[in-house]
């Protein structure tokens, strides 16, 4: 068996709506086709992969030491991502990782999920 690359993330939320939003306007994801499961959501894709499945629930899942730390994407344009997110006051904090050529944008979601962007150091 040969692993190729992460599929996608599965998050639950009880905001699904505000959580569709944030997807689509702090990291230009869209909304696109999903099975017909018996429960809501959404798919949230990057081009033409739908790499975050968000899933509805009644309550918040609580937890103060979530199993999954963080999820990464790859990404171009970190000049007007930051720009983006500056319009939209949100905090995020910058990280050159020693030894790659990566920075990182770390940045969390509606719902304080922690996500990191990553570009190529030649775009910083």
């Amino acid at each position: 068996m040969q692993l190729n690359r992460l599929d996608h993330v599965n998050v639950k939320t009880a905001n699904l709506e505000q959580m569709i939003k944030w997807y689509e306007d702090v990291l230009g994801m869209t909304s696109g086709a999903r099975p017909p499961f018996p429960f809501p959501g959404a798919w949230m894709y990057a081009g033409e992969h739908p790499v975050v499945h968000l899933v509805g629930v009644d309550t918040q899942p609580a937890g103060h030491d979530p199993k999954l730390e963080h999820f990464a994407l790859s990404a171009t344009g970190y000049a007007s991502f930051l720009e983006n997110l500056d319009s939209r006051s949100i905090d995020y904090k910058v990280v050159k990782v020693p030894g790659i050529d990566i920075t990182q944008v770390n940045v969390f979601d509606f719902d304080g999920n922690h996500i990191h962007i990553d570009f190529h150091n030649h775009e910083t």
